[in-house]
């Protein structure tokens, strides 16, 4: 590991059932985690019986009152707060990188393509993938690195995701720097709302098509978002986005089996992009870049 390294698991009303533990030991990972809870979780001193100091709790009021919501709203369910807050706990603990996962994790995996079929393979030494994970991360300068999600390879080994191999976005799980924090935005979609603002910015946020996280159905399992899911819907969490970059992002429809409406990001207007040197002009090229311009 590159420092003092860390993982939170963010959690909400779920002590009984706080899969990723497990899939993490399960995967080889021997180092620190925590389970990050706030507050106001009816749950709390059963998360600190079963887990005993693995468990830090923050003030979720305190965290909200600093956080952009993008609503008026006094509802302060969302996995915003605790993102948010993860970065003041990574500062008390010492610790160099951090990286934020979900607590219904059942499996990190690899995929790749193999005699023209994409196959996954379960993930056995966790710690080396988190290990080449936070050396890309140096490598790019990139803000934060994720690893991909099973929703980013629709479309199989022939889709463009697939061929690109590395996306400009981040979800679910974040490599965080504790000397270059970032905010969340938004008290729902609070993970694209934040890369397609900061990508706006020139911040380069980045996920790894090569290796991905297996997850629980998101409204099939209790606690954590599924209520505020369940109150509110897909159309009015994918409506944050696009009140935050209403120039790139749209409601659309994803096409799985089971058709929902999702968030559509036009990258062509969302993130800036390095033009090839082929396209330098000569002249500047030439002179460096020195030459000045005549003041009439």
């Amino acid at each position: 590991m590159m420092g003092k390294f860390a993982v939170f698991i963010l959690s909400h009303g779920r002590a009984d059932n706080v899969r990723t533990v497990k899939t993490l030991i399960d995967g080889g990972y021997s180092g620190e985690y925590y389970i990050i809870i706030d507050n106001e979780d009816e749950q709390a001193q059963e998360y600190i019986r079963r887990y005993g100091d693995k468990v830090i709790v923050f003030d979720k009021l305190a965290i909200s009152r600093r956080v952009d919501t993008a609503d008026i709203m006094m509802d302060r369910r969302g996995v915003v707060f605790a993102r948010n807050a993860s970065f003041d706990i990574a500062k008390q603990l010492g610790l160099d990188i951090f990286l934020q996962l979900d607590d219904d994790y059942t499996c990190f995996s690899y995929r790749t393509v193999r005699q023209r079929q994409l196959k996954q393979y379960r993930a056995k030494q966790l710690d080396r993938l988190f290990s080449a994970m936070m050396t890309f991360q140096d490598d790019t300068g990139a803000l934060t690195v994720a690893l991909s999600q099973g929703g980013d390879f629709i479309g199989g080994r022939l889709s463009k995701r697939v061929r690109d191999r590395v996306l400009r976005k981040a979800m679910n799980t974040f490599f965080c720097r504790t000397d270059k924090p970032f905010e969340f935005f938004g008290r729902i979609n609070e993970d694209t709302n934040m890369y397609v603002t900061l990508g706006s910015r020139g911040e380069l946020i980045l996920s790894v098509v090569d290796a991905m996280v297996n997850q629980a159905t998101t409204q099939k399992q209790k606690g954590g978002l599924t209520e505020i899911y369940l109150d509110s819907g897909t159309y009015v969490k994918s409506f944050y986005s696009v009140m935050y970059m209403p120039s790139a992002v749209k409601i659309g429809i994803m096409s799985t089996t089971h058709k929902r409406i999702h968030h559509v990001v036009d990258w062509e207007r969302c993130v800036p992009k390095i033009i090839n040197q082929q396209y330098r002009k000569q002249d500047i090229q030439e002179a460096g870049g020195s030459h000045a311009t005549e003041v009439l």
